[in-house]
């Protein structure tokens, strides 16, 4: 009786501009005694891992920052104020008030501002550019996070939360 064995293998590589190339390789063999397998298994593993290996080294075309993936050039913004999105749509209109952080983060931020004298507008843009580079409004939710942490220990006050693994240890932990 012969034994089918089936071998894939396939690997994935990321490309500039969102790209990616892949390449699989497939092999069936056919096989007398069972106890072939599984030297059969690693001889077909290399094999098939050699030659993927290989031929996936020659990514052919590689999208570029002014090309879109159809090997097209990318819409141009003749005249236009606003930016083209992928779909060649009109993105929103940038927002100088816009913020990047969460409504909330940016609340928080505004109210340690508020409620705290000796920290200004001008202190907490002074930190952000200090911690980051950016201005307040640029910061992402994670540099959001932590430019309200630093500005509550400025401000004298325990952080909103603290992940388990700042936190005290209880009295019971403790004794």
């Amino acid at each position: 009786m012969a034994i089918k064995l089936s071998a894939n293998y396939s690997k994935k590589l990321g490309l500039p501009q969102y790209s990616s190339h892949s390449f699989s390789a497939s092999v069936e063999v056919e096989l007398n005694d069972i106890t072939q397998v599984e030297a059969e298994v690693q001889k077909l593993y290399q094999l098939l891992q050699q030659s993927v290996d290989q031929e996936i080294q020659q990514p052919g075309f590689v999208p570029t920052a002014n090309t879109n993936g159809n090997s097209r050039p990318a819409p141009q913004q003749k005249g236009r104020a606003q930016p083209v999105n992928g779909s060649g749509h009109p993105s929103a209109p940038p927002n100088a008030d816009r913020w990047n952080c969460t409504d909330g983060q940016r609340g928080f931020i505004l109210r340690i501002v508020n409620e705290n004298p000796g920290i200004t507008k001008q202190v907490a843009e002074e930190l952000s550019q200090q911690l980051f580079g950016i201005g307040v409004k640029q910061l992402n939710k994670m540099q959001a996070s932590q430019l309200i942490e630093d500005l509550l220990v400025l401000a004298g006050k325990p952080t909103p939360r603290q992940t388990r693994w700042q936190q005290q240890p209880t009295n019971a932990q403790a004794a």
